[in-house]
């Protein structure tokens, strides 16, 4: 008998400036500046307003000397202002800037994708750290892999596990404890999958580092917020996340509020429920109960059964009732939400019912909510089992939160790509500000839509280069181009 309720994964506390995570500390929501971070003064009014909105942790890109030298002032004129606010440095390609910025805030995250172990660079790295309090994050992005672990691993969970381990395992040896993890895919499965098995292997090894969650590349609107709260939610259910991010392509201080109703969401879950039959279900191995198509509400027949859940942990009593079922009908999961505002309407739903697609135990999903109308709620069961990737039936655009490396207005630029794209079906399209994560990052999409230079775009089929630089003012002409020499346009 196993009894299935919500327990947090055990972390040791990490301090990220005047913030605590981990141990028994809330989870904390943190945002990323998209302004220029050589610009100290957009930086700072920028940091000031995701602050403002309730974010305790910020991130500043530094790509480059310039930036990596312009977090100290940026970081004095926020003290001086009376913001204690955690700040956090960005770096990909280059370790000196790391030395620089460990130099001036209070975290710096490095990609084990782009960052050299061989010489040295990480134990100087951690030297500075330990002087001035400064605490790391491994941050392993699933479209950067280092060249050695992808051609061991592929483009995988266990590749991103592989590389986090290797870090976490450095950092041991040098007896280096400050420091966070993350695993972060624009695929929300794919996301789900590599952290818990990376929770397997720190717990074999008895690591205890705290994790900051988040989906990237999520998109905007409400579709950007349901995919984020199907990944994040999955891994909060089951007790995953000690600082998390939502990565929306909005003004980065949209992302705060979103994250907090995240953390409220999964604050309290009472409720404790007896699992009959364990060996039915495992976390880290994708078993799908059928091979029925994954349906919404207005699609049921007399051939699924509904499963309802009432209790202030929804997640946890629909996996226990379908784990103890001996019907072999497929299942479809329901909940009423009771909630006026549609955007907390389906930030929960989302959130509740993402992981029992995720591990195949659900085959379809009824949103009760009275404050969507019937096309509403079905739409957005469409968007939940989508995010879930288990059914698609609307154009999927892998939409990066821009940031200080974007070379382009990726906010502007994603409406209009959606306007006069959204009605294709069963299509994934990447829109990336700049060459550091996007190609890897939109991996699996169809055609991407990347930032080369300054107002240039490189456009792709899957990973091949299909034209590179052309003008912004003519890159999404020259896209439709190419999907309709693909055959896979359709008139509006």
């Amino acid at each position: 008998m196993q009894i299935t309720k919500f327990l947090r994964r055990r972390a040791h506390e990490v301090r990220i400036g005047d913030t605590l995570i981990g141990g028994n500390h809330p989870i904390a929501v943190q945002s990323m500046t998209n302004t220029p971070t050589a610009d100290v003064e957009l930086s700072v009014a920028q940091t000031r307003r995701i602050a403002d909105a309730g974010a305790p942790i910020v991130r500043l890109t530094a790509q480059g000397r310039r930036e990596g030298e312009a977090l100290a002032p940026i970081v004095e004129r926020l003290r001086s202002d009376g913001y204690n606010t955690a700040i956090v440095a960005d770096i990909h390609f280059t370790p000196e800037i790391a030395m620089i910025a460990a130099e001036a805030v209070d975290k710096v995250r490095i990609n084990p994708g782009n960052f050299r172990t061989s010489n040295g660079e990480l134990e100087r790295l951690v030297a500075i750290c330990r002087r001035r309090g400064v605490a790391l994050r491994i941050g392993v992005n699933h479209g950067s892999l280092a060249k050695r672990i992808f051609d061991q691993w592929g483009d995988t969970p266990e590749g991103m596990v592989a590389s986090a381990m290797e870090f976490l395992r450095m950092c041991r040896e040098l007896q280096f404890e400050d420091v966070v993890v993350s695993m972060k895919s624009s695929n929300t499965r794919v996301m789900v999958h590599a952290y818990r098995l990376l929770v397997e292997a720190m717990e074999r090894e008895e690591m205890t580092f705290p994790l900051h969650i988040g989906v990237t590349e999520a998109g905007d609107g409400i579709e950007g917020r349901v995919k984020s709260a199907v990944g994040i939610g999955s891994l909060l259910a089951d007790g995953i996340g000690d600082t998390l991010r939502v990565s929306l392509t909005e003004d980065p201080e949209c992302e705060v509020p979103v994250g907090n109703a995240l953390v409220a969401h999964f604050a309290k879950r009472d409720g404790e429920f007896e699992v009959k039959h364990p060996e039915r279900y495992s976390p880290t191995k994708y078993q799908p109960r059928t091979t029925h198509k994954p349906i919404i509400h207005s699609e049921i027949t007399d051939l699924y059964d509904i499963v309802d859940a009432t209790s202030a942990n929804p997640t946890a009593e629909w996996r226990a009732a379908i784990l103890n079922r001996d019907d072999s009908r497929p299942v479809v999961i329901r909940r009423r939400y009771d909630e006026s505002d549609k955007e907390l309407v389906a930030l929960h739903a989302a959130a509740d019912m993402g992981l029992l697609l995720i591990d195949g135990l659900a085959d379809g999903v009824w949103v009760d909510a009275p404050a969507l109308s019937e096309a509403e709620q079905s739409d957005l069961e469409l968007m939940i089992l989508q995010a879930a990737r288990v059914r698609f039936s609307r154009t999927e655009y892998i939409a990066c939160p821009s940031c200080g490396r974007t070379l382009y207005d990726i906010q502007q630029t994603l409406a209009t790509i959606k306007a006069r794209t959204s009605h294709l079906k069963d299509l994934k399209i990447g829109v990336m500000g700049c060459i550091v994560n996007g190609p890897g990052e939109m991996a699996d999409a169809d055609y991407g839509y990347v930032g080369s230079s300054p107002e240039h775009i490189t456009l792709y089929r899957g990973r091949e280069i299909v034209e590179r630089n052309i003008h912004q003012s003519e890159a999404l002409d020259h896209l439709i181009e190419i999907i309709k020499a693909d055959g896979r346009w359709i008139e509006p």
